[in-house]
């Protein structure tokens, strides 16, 4: 069973810099396989330092040349509005493009346009919104920020959901006044394809948007090594995070990274099982398990530690893994045969670990591809490699606790620090050990539902920095600060005659 080819796809993806779409310096071009048979459906532009270059020398250009970084914020703003339009404009092609890409069942791409668009109307209202601060001494000085666009961002997106990943880190560097080289995943660069006419009939003024396809060893680094570009944001995996941390060094690049994750649930006897057991089903294996805060570690209070690996087995064995243009299907094909043997490896090391209890296999009626049907490990020790390590597939472990005190130190005993979840009736225990749990972000009693002025990141090995509402505008803008003078200024002569010991010295009031 393959999936349903999109019409009218282009024979050759290309780069697109300073409002061009242009092919490969080097001419190279790589293969893009598509997940459900995993045969080649098309060729991609494999940018390198040639091509970063001139895409940083066009954003670069349209940076200090041009009025994007000028304008003011509602003028910015209506062009994101626009973009919004054309992306919703376009959300059955895109969901049929991010589908057959990435492997993302229909019915769960079908809303990537949406919180795409989203994304643009949210920072095209904030900037309009905007205020900066301002500070008096009276009498003495007025102090005010001055926030200005950065400069050249250069963007790194992964493969998972990757339009709407776009969008998350396109919307605020736009919305900021900077200009922009993005690099897509090279496992799914099909609907990055779309931003080229989105931005275009936006009306984006030329070079404000730039796009280089190729593999992170080549264009991407060659994209975080480049002395034009004063900014990263990457989303990916945690040691190809470490390795852009060293190499921004140099040229002391603002970096915001968002990096792996191994989320805990910490489910209490207390809690609404019915509920705990629908939102932690879906919160791994939706989007097939390739998300960041998945909650793939679940600590089950022992009291309703049997019933609740038994009902979620059960529920697990009848989710429904099929290609990923049928809209029943709940899993679908994982993104390439690289990722799907790493996920299968980890399988097999899980059942030496653990007990297996669902999946663990390929369905039946799927022979090609990389289908995997969802799995649980249960009795899952805490030093096991599929507790530790990232997985990023349909695959949970879960792991018995008997005291709170217990679940705290099996929810941070892991290097990632992302997500985590609480699952309880008890008001007070659920806001205590959200508090003490080691992670950017913590739900209680739901997944991710997200708001977008909240703030988005890890600690420890999940990422450095947070985005998501002003966070966002901070990131992408130089905040500096302006002192204006009202009265004298009391200064130690240095070098005169004639001066009294009732000089304030060096500094002065509120230095």
């Amino acid at each position: 069973m393959t999936a349903t080819r999109p019409e009218g796809l282009p024979e050759l993806l290309r780069h697109y810099v300073g409002g061009a779409r242009t092919e490969s310096a080097s001419g190279e071009v790589f293969d893009v396989l598509e997940p459900s048979t995993n045969e080649v459906y098309i060729k991609c532009a494999s940018g390198g330092a040639a091509d970063i270059d001139a895409a940083v020398a066009a954003a670069r250009t349209a940076f200090d040349d041009g009025p994007w970084p000028h304008l003011m914020p509602r003028e910015r703003a209506r062009v994101l509005y626009a973009i919004a339009d054309a992306v919703e404009a376009r959300h059955d092609h895109l969901a049929e493009r991010e589908s057959f890409d990435s492997g993302l069942p229909i019915r769960q791409a079908r809303g990537q346009a949406k919180r795409a668009a989203e994304n643009f109307r949210f920072f095209a209202d904030l900037i309009v919104a905007q205020i900066d601060d301002a500070f008096r001494m009276p009498g003495r000085q007025v102090n005010y920020v001055n926030r200005k666009p950065k400069g050249v961002a250069g963007l790194i997106t992964p493969w998972n959901t990757p339009f709407m990943q776009e969008s998350w880190k396109l919307a605020p560097a736009l919305a900021s006044g900077c200009t922009v080289v993005l690099k897509p995943a090279e496992f799914t660069p099909l609907s990055a394809e779309l931003w080229v006419e989105i931005m275009e009939e936006a009306g984006l003024p030329e070079g404000v948007f730039n796009m280089v396809h190729g593999f992170g060893e080549s264009a991407g680094d060659a994209l975080v090594k480049h002395e034009g570009v004063d900014l990263i944001s990457f989303t990916g995996e945690t040691t190809t995070g470490q390795l852009i941390f060293a190499n921004c060094a140099p040229t002391m690049k603002a970096m915001s990274m968002e990096l792996g994750g191994k989320s805990p649930a910490i489910i209490f006897a207390d809690a609404d099982i019915d509920a705990a057991l629908d939102s932690t089903l879906f919160g791994v294996y939706s989007l097939n398990g390739e998300r960041c805060t998945a909650s793939s570690r679940l600590l089950v209070q022992r009291e309703i530690y049997d019933d609740f690996v038994a009902r979620y087995a059960e529920r697990a064995k009848k989710i429904k893994v099929g290609p990923p243009s049928d809209p029943e299907t709940e899993i679908a094909a994982l993104v390439h045969p690289t990722h799907y043997a790493r996920v299968m490896d980890y399988v097999e090391i899980g059942k030496s670990e653990a007990r297996l209890v669902a999946g663990g296999d390929r369905p039946a009626h799927l022979p090609e591809g990389n289908y995997l049907n969802a799995t649980v490990f249960a009795d899952v020790p805490a030093d096991a490699r599929i507790f530790q390590e990232e997985i990023f597939g349909p695959v949970v472990a879960i792991t018995p606790f008997d005291t709170t005190e217990e679940a705290l130190e099996l929810a941070n005993n892991v290097k990632y620090g992302l997500a985590a979840y609480v699952w309880t009736s008890d008001l007070t225990k659920a806001h205590t050990v959200a508090h003490r749990i080691e992670s950017g972000m913590v739900w209680i009693n739901s997944h991710n539902v997200r708001d977008l002025r909240t703030p988005f990141g890890g600690v420890k090995g999940s990422g450095l920095g947070q985005e998501g509402g002003y966070r966002s505008l901070e990131f992408y803008s130089v905040q500096q600060a302006i002192h204006i003078t009202l009265g004298d200024v009391h200064t130690t002569r240095f070098g005169a005659t004639g001066y009294t010991d009732n000089d304030p010295g060096l500094g002065g009031p509120g230095a």
